[in-house]
């Protein structure tokens, strides 16, 4: 390892877009080009077909997906949940935290760089946008200098406009994913003054979007997103990154230059993959916490590499291990650690959804009641049942005694139980003195949607003390 790369670590002590009096450094990049680059925008118009399609995909009639947290329903993947599920929920998320930190550990940041919506707005969105708008890098950084004319103003006004439109899109996006697209397409009908509140949430989140991707960028990555300090955490020589092969680079230098034929390595210091870097910094200054994986830098040097015919590589995914040591990517015990846990998670994930069962029943004797004792020497006992949906149809649940034979008798009526709703009803359950052979005698009630029984409890049927 040269002494630049061991003794030359001032660019650790401040972010690459902020300058030594504390001012916001702009970052224009060079508009990437290559193989990983043409893989990423592929991935990515796949990825945002899914998310503006999303809330129109039906299965058996009912949305793909579905976040509607105000009423405490969720649809992932056609499977409901609702507020009777924040248990299998909290576990989702937490499987779904340890799988993108077992990524980390081996791959980097590379949910950063293909698949996270930031990286993906910003990058294949909005920042082609502004490429098309106001050219490359080169022609950007001089319309930033530029005098306030009739054209820096025509392209930036265009440029904002089209911002505020793609944000108001992507807003009117989520927003099907919270309520729905009939309900969404019924308040675009009803009118915008029709539902003040809806708007006024809608133009909130889409000035929140704006401000996002036009003015705060790449400073969500840097600042605002903790994953870039986790991975400080989860890397370790062992894994796989963006990394800048030193071993073979140094000393850079172009050849051309070299009037003393001092041994060269490969980087000849064009600063391509520099210009290229959406968060402004230099990979060969080794792992950094703005460094997203997004492989523009080397997509650059391979462009390099083939002008000047070297071998591709010299920026390429690799571990330092591998660069320092030449050895092969292997699984560790951390690796296997990892890999352990989240088979464990996601079996038992999977196990709950596959087991879940269709209707939860909680049944309960009314507070303050005791047995009754009837005229004709037959006791009754009064309950409480409480029902959680857990499936899309609206219906009315049937309550029976299926064991022992008795009667049950409804107080009151039953309401129609909403998909994903809850519900309460009060049934009295009478048996005869004959069938009370102690204190407890365990019964068991059905609940039925349509004949068909879709969930069972047993309950304990409280009796008088029987004397000899």
């Amino acid at each position: 390892m040269s002494d630049v790369i061991i003794d030359s670590e001032e660019f650790r002590d401040a972010i690459s877009t902020v300058d030594q009096r504390g001012k916001r450094v702009w970052v224009n990049p060079k508009k990437p080009k290559g193989r990983f680059t043409n893989y990423r925008t592929a991935l990515s118009a796949v990825l945002l077909l899914l998310l503006f399609a999303g809330p129109f995909l039906r299965i058996n009639g009912h949305p793909l997906m579905l976040i509607n947290i105000p009423e405490r329903k969720f649809i992932l993947m056609g499977v409901f949940f609702g507020s009777q599920d924040t248990f299998l929920l909290t576990l989702s998320m937490i499987t779904g935290i340890i799988f993108i930190a077992l990524f980390t550990v081996i791959y980097g940041r590379l949910f950063c760089g293909w698949v996270c919506p930031q990286t993906i707005f910003m990058e294949q969105v909005f920042r082609r946008i502004e490429y098309w708008i106001e050219g490359d890098y080169t022609r950007q950084k001089a319309l930033n200098k530029a005098p306030w004319n009739s054209e820096k103003i025509g392209k930036r006004l265009l440029k904002h406009v089209i911002f505020f439109l793609v944000s108001f899109l992507i807003s009117n996006t989520f927003l099907a994913y919270i309520i729905g697209t009939d309900k969404l397409y019924k308040y675009i009908t009803d009118g915008p003054f029709a539902n003040i509140g809806v708007l006024a949430a809608l133009l909130i989140f889409t000035g929140v979007f704006y401000f996002v991707f036009s003015y705060l960028r790449e400073q969500v990555c840097i600042i605002v997103c903790p994953y870039g300090r986790m991975q400080g955490v989860l890397l370790d020589d062992k894994s796989v990154v963006v990394a800048y092969d030193h071993v073979r680079g140094e000393k850079r230098g172009n050849p051309k230059k070299n009037k003393n034929n001092e041994p060269l390595g490969d980087c000849i210091d064009c600063g391509q993959c520099v210009n290229v870097c959406p968060t402004g910094i230099d990979i060969r200054n080794g792992t950094q916490l703005e460094c997203v994986g997004c492989t523009a830098c080397i997509d650059a040097c391979d462009d390099i590499m083939v002008k000047i015919k070297k071998p591709k590589g010299l920026v390429r995914y690799a571990s330092m291990e591998n660069i320092v040591q030449g050895k092969k990517f292997k699984l560790n015990a951390r690796v296997i650690a990892y890999s352990s846990i989240l088979v464990i998670l996601v079996s038992v994930v999977t196990t709950l959804l596959l087991t879940r069962s269709p209707m939860r029943v909680a049944i309960l004797r009314a507070p303050g009641s005791t047995y009754q004792t009837e005229p004709n020497g037959n006791i009754s006992n009064i309950y409480t049942i409480k029902f959680s949906s857990r499936i899309f149809d609206d219906f009315t649940p049937e309550v029976r005694l299926l064991k022992p034979e008795g009667k049950l008798t409804l107080i009151g009526s039953m309401h129609e139980l909403k998909g994903g709703d809850v519900g309460q009803a009060t049934v009295l359950v009478t048996l005869e003195k004959e069938q009370i052979q102690g204190i407890k005698v365990p019964i068991t009630l059905g609940v039925f949607k349509d004949n068909e029984l879709i969930e069972e409890s047993e309950i304990t049927f409280f009796g008088p003390v029987n004397k000899p």
